[in-house]
Order: C-alpha cells, then structure tokens, then sequence
C-alpha cells in the first residue's frame, strides 16, 4: 500500500460502539506533538484488523505504523514551521514527522543533523543556517 506524504499521522484505536454511531479514539501524543489540533477536520483512513500471531515483521510493522522516515546522524534541509510550548522550533518531514529543533525561530530555514528518533517524534541540531527567505 502506498502512503501519501501528506498523511498527518498513524496509529492503531479500537472502534468503539456508542449508541447510534461509533467512536475512534486518538491518542494524546498526536496532539501534544502538533500533528493534530483539538476541534479540526480530519479525513480518516481504516485499515483492517490485525495479522495473527503467525504474522512476520514486516507485516505486524505495517500495521503498527510506517518506520520513522529519518536515521540518526542524517543530515535534513527543513523549515521551521512554529515553536513549541519549551521554545525549540517544530519542522515537519514525510507523512506529517515532528523533528523538534532548538534554537530556531519560526521561518527559519536550517540544515540538522538528526540526533534521536523516536516512533512520532525526531531531535536535531543546527548544522548550518540558510538565509532568511520570508
């Protein structure tokens, strides 16, 4: 299956029957990290249940969610698109990826080198500034 890069986020919820209609519950990090605002529209995508335990890994990795599309120690041109609640800057990559980046402002545009990736989000240092281009 073939994932666009504009997909926000990725996460495997249980639907949940609730009198006339049913409810897809969002965990808290897709907010907290910024892919998803409290109160918008979203259009959402569901995929059918689970392998069995005799699945492989690259099937039960397919259904926990794509693998983070940066490595540590890879070298990124982003953009800083806002600041977060601790003051470091907030890029997005593929399929909606947070890399968090102190010591930028927003509009900023810097090459990082990658230095932790976790599942949802990803941490960068400032390898070079590009000039201003707003």
């Amino acid at each position: 299956m073939e994932i666009p890069d504009n997909l926000r986020c990725l996460f495997s919820a249980r639907v949940i029957e609730e009198r006339d209609s049913y409810i897809l519950e969002i965990p808290d990090r897709e907010i907290e990290t910024g892919n998803l605002q409290e109160g918008e529209k979203y259009r959402v995508a569901l995929l059918g249940t689970a392998p069995t335990s005799t699945e492989d890994s690259t099937q039960r990795r397919a259904v926990e969610g794509p693998e983070p599309p940066v490595e540590e120690g890879e070298n990124r041109t982003v953009d800083i698109e806002g600041i977060g609640e601790q003051g470091d800057g907030i890029a997005r990559v593929e399929r909606g990826y947070v890399i968090i980046v102190p010591e930028t402002e927003k509009g900023e545009r810097v090459t990082i080198e990658i230095t932790d990736v976790k599942e949802t989000v990803g941490f960068g240092e400032v390898v070079e500034r590009e000039d201003y281009y707003l």
